[in-house]
């Protein structure tokens, strides 16, 4: 099993450190999807120390969205109201361990997820 984890190891730092800058922003994307799920269900669970490191995990991938923007451009102000908003949302569902709010954060990051994949397609980039 050891040897399995480690080859699984060796191939997602591959496949990061060669993704373009567009994929990487979807992989982010899909990492916030996976902790923000993650969390609902240790809350479900429970297990309120998985739920916080979890949600910590997406906190990050939305600070690191808005560390990244480009604000010479008028669309990154509007991506920044829409990440500060799901950022204090995450927030508040840690601070409250409550499913709810942690459902509809997750409903806008699947938006924005599944917004940046229709803009990859649309311009041929993978």
């Amino acid at each position: 099993m050891a040897t399995f984890n480690r080859a699984a190891q060796m191939y997602q730092k591959n496949a990061v450190q060669t993704a373009s800058p567009a994929k990487l922003t979807l992989m982010l994307y899909d990492g916030a999807v996976k902790f923000t799920n993650i969390a609902i269900e240790a809350i479900e669970a429970g297990d309120i120390e998985k739920a916080h490191n979890n949600i910590v995990k997406a906190q990050n991938i939305i600070v690191e969205f808005r560390s990244t923007l480009d604000m010479k451009y008028p669309v990154a102000k509007d991506f920044d109201v829409v990440y500060d908003y799901i950022y204090r949302r995450l927030v508040e569902a840690n601070m409250k361990k409550d499913k709810d709010i942690l459902v509809e954060a997750l409903k806008h990051i699947k938006t924005m997820r599944d917004t940046w994949r229709e803009v990859m397609k649309l311009n041929n980039v993978s």
